[in-house]
């Protein structure tokens, strides 16, 4: 089994806010989103308007990284995550779960017409200079050609 090291989740509940970058067509883009973490999926989940650049992009090319990070001028505090993953609209008991753990994190977007986007991880690397200078930790989701060796 293949598992996520602790500080990288807790990395991730301790914050919001992530930059997210897409790709289509040779043109990039990037956006920030407020988000809350599905622990148990590894995913994350927030909104997003269908009349987007970003979403217009996902939905021809739904591969995309981005990063999470802490913003501090002192170098031995600096963190920061980089992550790749698969970003897709939740269906189903998908839905269910991430509507509801969205709501409780951000009671407001009851109120805002827009529609949820789940980020399933592939790929993670943490550097934290707290555990000595430039400090690495690094995940890959294990694929079924992995799981076959």
């Amino acid at each position: 089994m293949n598992i996520i090291d602790k500080k990288i989740t807790d990395f991730i509940k301790e914050h919001h806010v992530l930059t997210l970058a897409t790709s289509d067509n040779n043109q990039p883009y990037c956006c920030n989103v407020f988000y809350t973490y599905l622990e148990d999926d590894n995913m994350v989940v927030f909104t997003s308007d269908d009349n987007t650049k970003h979403i217009s992009q996902v939905k021809k090319n739904n591969h995309v990284a981005g990063s999470i990070v802490l913003e501090t001028s002192i170098v031995g505090k600096i963190q920061g995550l980089q992550f790749n993953g698969l970003m897709y609209e939740p269906k189903d008991n998908l839905l269910s779960k991430a509507k509801q753990k969205y709501l409780i994190k951000f009671p407001f977007a009851i109120l805002m017409n827009t529609q949820l986007w789940v980020i399933d991880f592939t790929f993670f690397k943490l550097t934290d200079n707290r555990l000595g200078f430039g400090k690495k930790i690094i995940w890959e989701k294990e694929t079924s050609q992995n799981n076959l060796q």
